[in-house]
């Protein structure tokens, strides 16, 4: 079993690197898109302590 997880995150690692080297504007936006989506998870949470203390 730890064989395999070993496989398979070497297999995504090799992926990534496959993406970023092929299209480098491509793995620039999604890079984008989640870094706006840890923003947009992090300003929700905010609110939603901010309301909890009113």
């Amino acid at each position: 079993m730890v064989q395999a997880k070993k496989i398979v995150l070497y297999v995504i690692v090799v992926f990534v690197a496959y993406t970023i080297i092929t299209s480098p504007e491509r793995a620039a936006e999604l890079v984008q898109v989640g870094f706006e989506g840890v923003s947009s998870a992090a300003q929700g949470v905010g609110d939603f302590m901010s309301e909890l203390v009113k």
